[in-house]
């Protein structure tokens, strides 16, 4: 894991466009961060929350975190990777292309890496800004999700 890129202002971020940010450092995705997901959302499906019956039933041996549990982690974990001075908000404006390619295992150290893939002014000053995410689980080979996050940065 590196240091987060620290943009100096919104009107600089043109300038990072195409840069890679690197990688987060690794967080372990365990059972009650699953279960408190599921509290949150009402989603109790058996292979997330029971894992007696995810080790008897299951075809990943155990239980597994929410597609949508992994997606939610970026906005926590975006942070590590990149910063932007003299930001009064940052809107969520959405995600294109999202993938969600393998199970993320019940104690499974995930990690987020992610480039600037757009930048666009927006009038009144703000900056559209894509991110192309990817999330890695450790001994996986491939990302087990990825997709591109929009933001708006107001000044």
């Amino acid at each position: 894991m590196t240091s987060p890129l620290i943009i100096p202002d919104i009107a600089s971020l043109p300038e990072y466009e195409g840069r890679d940010l690197g990688y987060t450092r690794w967080h372990t995705i365990d059972q009650s961060r699953i279960d408190a997901f599921a509290s949150a959302t009402g989603d109790h499906q058996w292979i997330h929350v029971d894992p007696e019956r995810a080790r008897r039933e299951s075809p990943f041996g155990g239980t597994v975190a929410h597609g949508f549990l992994t997606v939610a982690l970026a906005p926590a974990l975006l942070p590590e990777l990149i910063e932007v001075s003299n930001c009064a908000r940052i809107v969520n404006y959405g995600i294109e292309k999202l993938r969600l390619r393998e199970p993320v295992p019940a104690g499974a150290q995930i990690r987020l890496g992610a480039s600037i893939a757009g930048v666009r002014s927006v009038p009144g000053g703000a900056m559209w800004v894509s991110l192309a995410v990817k999330f890695e689980v450790e001994g996986v080979k491939r990302p087990v999700c990825s997709g591109e996050l929009i933001f708006v940065y107001f000044p």
